[in-house]
C-alpha cells in the first residue's frame, strides 16, 4: 500500500518538460527559450508549427543563443519566469 501512494504522488507531482531554442542570453542568470510545436488546424487539416516563448532561470550562465535545451516547470521566480533550465541538449554548430 506504500508503494501505491508513493506512485501516485510522483505521478501529481511530475513536471513539465519543454525542449526549445534559446533565442537569447543577455540577461543575468535567465534565458528565452523558444518552443516550437505542430498542431493541426481545425479547419483545413494541415499541420502547422507553433512557436511560443519562455522565460527559463540559468543559474550557472551555461546556455548560449542557438543551443537545444530542455526546460522544467518550478515555482514562481518572478512576475515571468516559471521554468529553469534542465541541460544543454546540443550546442550551436554554426558561427555567426
Amino acid at each position: 500500500m506504500e508503494t501505491e501512494v508513493n506512485k501516485a504522488a510522483a505521478e501529481r507531482w511530475r513536471r513539465h518538460e519543454m525542449i526549445g531554442v534559446v533565442t537569447s542570453s543577455k540577461m543575468q542568470k535567465t534565458i528565452v527559450v523558444r518552443v516550437t510545436r505542430q498542431i493541426q488546424h481545425k479547419l483545413y487539416q494541415r499541420y502547422i508549427r507553433v512557436h511560443k516563448k519562455f522565460y527559463a532561470h540559468d543559474e550557472q550562465g551555461e546556455a548560449r543563443p542557438g543551443d537545444t535545451v530542455r526546460i522544467v516547470e518550478t515555482r514562481p521566480m518572478s512576475k515571468l519566469k516559471r521554468w529553469r533550465l534542465a541541460e544543454v541538449l546540443a550546442r550551436r554548430t554554426s558561427v555567426d
